[in-house]
């Protein structure tokens, strides 16, 4: 079985500056083929409007670090859902590598039983829009977005291809998104506590004001 971890690189290659579209502007449409329940169907970022999106970018199928991530995922969905928010993983590979992948026991390497769509970006439209394709590789580099229900982006994320995601801390940052809209202002540290946080109300203004 492959790793995306382990795959060497010409470090000699000063790799470009990525256009990655800017926090709080529209997210890039997209639209492709993807696995949702072990069958190929079209899918577009159009089908989400009205609900956040995780889009989460990963190198290749078949490999180690990237299901591991997917599937816990794929596990928490419902966490998401109750949030009013999906999950799509996308990768370079095509719809028919990812539909082989799910297929595929996980005792022998696969994903198995997905509950969130893996879509396909085959052409690297997607991933280049995003700016997170690796040129020299042909592959999306370990990314995530999360866009809300006005399809803004609202976070994003880019990690090593060694270095997986976190999904409480994508539960985490999708609250706060949540708590920003529904409130305003700032969003304190630390747990998200149900109350409005302001400069005017906030106990640290007041307790750090002269």
């Amino acid at each position: 079985m492959g790793s995306c971890c382990i795959e060497e690189t010409n470090k000699d290659i000063i790799p470009r500056i990525l256009m990655i579209p800017a926090v709080s502007y529209p997210a890039p449409f997209w639209s492709g083929y993807a696995v949702i329940n072990s069958k190929i169907t079209d899918l577009s970022l159009q089908d989400f409007k009205g609900k956040y999106v995780i889009l989460l970018f990963y190198p290749y199928d078949f490999t180690f670090v990237c299901p591991t991530e997917i599937i816990q995922f794929s596990e928490r969905i419902n966490e998401f859902r109750i949030l009013n928010a999906e999950v799509v993983a996308v990768s370079t590979d095509s719809e028919y590598s990812h539909l082989a992948w799910i297929t595929t026991p996980r005792k022998q390497g696969g994903l198995g039983e997905m509950k969130i769509p893996v879509l396909a970006d085959k052409n690297h439209k997607i991933s280049n829009d995003y700016g997170v394709l690796d040129e020299i590789r042909g592959i999306a580099i370990r990314a995530l977005f999360i866009i809300d229900p006005k399809q803004l982006i609202r976070h994003v994320n880019l990690n090593d291809d060694a270095i997986s995601r976190s999904v409480d801390e994508i539960l985490r940052l999708l609250q706060a998104c949540q708590f920003a809209d529904k409130f305003g202002d700032t969003c304190p540290l630390g747990p998200i506590q149900q109350k409005r946080v302001s400069r005017h109300n906030s106990i640290y203004f007041d307790t750090t004001s002269n």
